[in-house]
């Protein structure tokens, strides 16, 4: 990391100091400058052809902008138009011609032209970085992606392989990955062929909101705002994350006014930070679901009436009202709130008794397995209290705890009987989880799909989920699309062993006076731009 540079704008090196990396010594923070706690440590790249990790992609969020996107005033109002004003789907639904919005301009002062954004989606599925698929699912190849994604002086057009639905794609648009680069500085700054991926590790060719004047691994990123935003400029001037490990660290610094955000408090320190005078704490639902696998290679979970009682066993209520309190709710369906057809039907509650009758009437009278967790406290906790309740119904679970590597590289193996951890959707559509927890056409061992949730736990989908699970990507009318979703769930919770139990909440603690603060909620990153600050 010690190689990393720190590349500064001529306009950045006059708006950079000594408040971006050194603690606070004031007691609140400046009124044009908003101050944020939180975990940044895993960014590897800021190139949005690769970042594909949480405090990445909060980075680019901000420093690019996309075709279409999301509006932080009205997320629920879904992709709305971005860098295109407007767009059309051919009558066949193969290809979708964007129209640019004029008068755009990047932080270089060059335009955003539809040749910058064929460029930026071409390279992207050219470099093949980790987020690629959530593009190449299109049909685009290093190959063929410039004769299917082209344009002209005003237009950009995409060429699809398959007449997918315009949700779909645009969905998928909003990913970072689809951020658009300024090519003309791309270029400038290649090094041996690589479309500008190393220069990107540690720079930005944006047109977003804010510019990159700073980062600092493991320490700090700093945010200046872009006054010629074609949204008009930000009225925080000045964004500095800070990399803050500690809840505990994070609270005293939000006490004492020294950061305006905090967004890794613990339950113990959301109760701490609850009455303290002039800070409030703001929930908002991420896409992360906790869910429980029940591995159908087991002889005893691969019965029906095991499965049905095991959603029974769950104390839905205890666990979300005790150690998960305020971390997570309950939710038993696999799209998250928040996305187009997510289900909001509790269709299992916690029935000790219920699941023992179910037991009984199939003629199981016991049964021992023996599971591996990951040694994350939230897990064990989930696990143990499951452990008791099974008890209670007559079976006996056996926790061995191994690292978050050993208990994947055996999941992925097919080889942990209960699984249970969290799964985060990659991309902003419902096929992001539709496809891996419903959609498995091929279940043997050679197929080794070990990408799809319900492989990994030997889950045969039936062929009517599976061809229903690909027909949703097609179906143009985007009501009747999410109705498709909402029956694939209600189907999915009825028999799949794969069980959603709970859905992951941000608990973030803001000073009084922020106002219109928004993590990005299940669908996306967090956005600065429309975030003020009053007395």
């Amino acid at each position: 990391m010690t190689d990393m540079t720190i590349r500064l704008t001529s306009r950045a090196v006059l708006l950079a100091s000594a408040l971006a990396f050194a603690p606070a010594a004031f007691a609140e923070t400046p009124a044009d400058t908003l101050v944020i706690a939180h975990t940044i440590d895993d960014i590897i790249s800021l190139d949005p052809a690769q970042a594909f990790e949480f405090a990445g992609n909060d980075v680019n969020r901000n420093t690019y902008d996309r075709l279409v996107d999301f509006d932080p005033l009205d997320p629920e109002a879904g992709f709305q138009p971005g860098l295109a004003e407007s767009w059309e789907v051919s009558e066949d639904g193969t290809s979708i011609t964007f129209t640019m919005r004029e008068g755009v301009t990047f932080h270089s002062g060059n335009p955003v032209r539809a040749e910058d954004a064929a460029f930026s989606l071409q390279r992207a599925v050219k470099l093949d970085k980790t987020p690629a698929f959530i593009l190449t699912q299109f049909g685009f190849t290093a190959d063929n992606v410039e004769e299917m994604i082209t344009f002209d002086d005003t237009t950009l057009t995409l060429q699809l392989d398959q007449p997918y639905a315009q949700s779909f794609v645009l969905n998928c648009l909003t990913a970072m990955i689809a951020s658009v680069v300024d090519k003309e500085t791309v270029l400038a700054n290649e090094q041996d062929g690589d479309l500008g991926n190393a220069w990107l590790t540690s720079a930005e060719a944006g047109s977003g909101a804010y510019e990159l004047a700073a980062w600092r691994p493991n320490e700090a990123v700093q945010l200046t705002a872009f006054e010629d935003y074609w949204q008009g400029a930000a009225e925080m001037k000045r964004v500095i994350v800070r990399n803050v490990a500690e809840s505990s660290a994070q609270r005293l610094l939000l006490e004492q006014g020294d950061i305006d955000v905090a967004r890794n408090l613990t339950p113990t320190d959301v109760d701490s930070i609850s009455s303290v005078k002039g800070v409030t704490i703001q929930d908002e639902p991420r896409g992360r679901i906790l869910y429980m696998g029940l591995n159908q290679k087991d002889e005893l979970l691969s019965n029906p009436a095991v499965i049905e009682a095991m959603k029974h066993l769950v104390n839905y209520e205890g666990i979300t009202s005790s150690f998960l309190k305020g971390q997570f709710i309950t939710h038993q369906a696999f799209l998250p709130k928040g996305y187009l057809g997510a289900l909001d039907e509790q269709a299992w509650t916690y029935d000790v008794e219920k699941a023992r009758q179910l037991l009984a009437d199939a003629g199981i009278e016991g049964g021992t397995i023996t599971t591996r967790v990951r040694d994350l406290r939230e897990y064990v906790d989930v696990a143990q209290t499951l452990q008791a309740s099974m008890a209670e119904a007559g079976l006996t679970l056996e926790i061995e705890q191994m690292t978050g590597a050993q208990v994947l590289d055996a999941y992925r193996a097919r080889e942990v009987p209960i699984f249970l951890g969290e799964w985060g959707p990659d991309y902003s559509d419902p096929n992001t989880n539709a496809a891996t927890f419903a959609f498995n056409p091929d279940n043997s061992d050679d197929a080794n799909a070990v990408g799809l949730l319900a492989w990994r736990n030997a889950y045969e989908v039936p062929a009517e989920m599976n061809e229903a699970t690909v027909a949703a990507t097609l179906e143009q009318d985007t009501e009747k699309r999410a109705a498709m979703y909402e029956d694939i769930q209600r189907q999915y919770q009825a028999e799949a062993p794969i069980v959603p139990l709970f859905q992951r909440i941000e608990q973030v603690g803001l000073r009084d006076g922020v106002q219109n603060w928004w993590s990005g909620g299940a669908v996306t990153s967090v956005v600065y731009h429309q975030v003020t600050k009053g007395e």
